[in-house]
């Protein structure tokens, strides 16, 4: 397991939709693996391969040491509930910085497992906040784009500033 550089906003690979993965084979488990020690690194507690610069469809999360780390290969959003919650958001890919962000409160997603079998979830609360973001950053949407342009703006200035002052 190897912690990869992380990419870091405004890098323009953050805006790529992300290629299906195909292959299902150790080089993918490697991934998986090294996401997860880069996305504990960071801290975080969800990344996608596009953080690491890997334009491939796979998502790790770690919410909780009690259920552990969860790997997502092409993930999709199957259903969304009309019911809409705020959680305060941010990125790995830009840290220090987060705001609050209006999503479904609740999710049921279709992906693979890192051996190619389909599975299905359903989610509340966090973990469909988390998967909504991460799927977003798959499709190329960085999670600021879902801030009124008021708040986008003087989120990526307070970012500006704190990233000249490290």
């Amino acid at each position: 397991m190897t912690i990869r550089p992380i990419v870091r906003y405004p890098d323009r690979r953050l805006a790529l939709p992300a290629r299906p993965v195909t292959v299902f084979d150790d080089a993918l488990r490697e991934l998986a693996n090294d996401l997860l020690e880069t996305m504990r690194a960071a801290p975080g507690i969800g990344i996608t391969a596009p953080h690491i610069g890997i334009p491939l469809r796979v998502v790790v999360l770690e919410l909780d040491a009690k259920d552990g780390p969860q790997t997502y290969v092409n993930p999709e959003i199957e259903w969304a509930s009309p019911e809409m919650i705020l959680h305060r958001e941010g990125s790995v890919s830009m840290p220090g910085v987060n705001d609050e962000v209006t999503r479904h409160a609740r999710v049921r997603i279709s992906y693979q497992d890192v051996d190619g079998n389909m599975q299905t979830e359903e989610s509340e609360a966090l973990r469909a906040v988390c998967h909504q973001h991460e799927i977003d950053q798959l499709g190329g949407v960085f999670w600021i784009q879902r801030l009124s342009r008021m708040k986008r703006e003087r989120l990526i200035k307070r970012f500006e500033k704190m990233s000249r002052s490290s």
